[in-house]
């Protein structure tokens, strides 16, 4: 049986891998078999590392996509904190994982900013990159995610996202 896909989506530095972990946590707590596939760690782990260009960033979104879909027909409910910029790379990932939630981590740009816990922000000001999402690169935000979290610490949106895992609709999760 296919466990659930979490896709966590927002700016750099909004808060979906601070999010990611808090539910992997209250999963842990419940012995749910889960695992957070972080964008940055995965990116470290391939060989040859992807690019940021167009074409390097398609083809990571792409692998990322069927790694989460692959460990979820594996029955582990997989958490995925990655920008993720254009809705297509989201939508790849639900057609390939029939039980597919999305988050959207939304911080302000100012906000994520002030963070910059990458240093990408500051980069990005100095001229040393040139393809920041939300900045340089157009960030297309989700249009029905299933939740909306203000930030990686909003408790609410942690709650909205256990519950929709537990009770095994990912999907439902925010919807009226």
């Amino acid at each position: 049986m296919n466990a659930p896909v979490v896709w966590l989506t927002g700016l750099p530095s909004s808060g979906k891998t601070t999010l990611a972990r808090s539910v992997k946590r209250r999963l842990d707590l419940r012995n749910v078999p889960c695992c957070l596939l972080d964008s940055d760690e995965v990116r470290d782990a391939l060989h040859p590392r992807p690019g940021y260009d167009s074409a390097g960033r398609a083809a990571f979104y792409a692998t990322l996509a069927a790694l989460a879909a692959l460990l979820s027909r594996q029955g582990l409910v997989t958490l995925v904190s990655a920008t993720a910029h254009q809705r297509t790379y989201r939508e790849s990932a639900r057609a390939a994982a029939p039980r597919f939630m999305e988050v959207y981590v939304d911080t302000p740009l100012e906000e994520c900013q002030r963070r910059d816990t990458k240093g990408l922000y500051r980069r990005a000001r100095n001229g040393e990159i040139m393809d920041v999402p939300g900045v340089h690169v157009l960030y297309e935000s989700p249009t029905t995610p299933a939740v909306v979290a203000h930030g990686g610490e909003d408790n609410k949106a942690l709650d909205e996202i256990v519950e929709a895992i537990l009770l095994g609709d990912p999907g439902a999760a925010g919807e009226e």
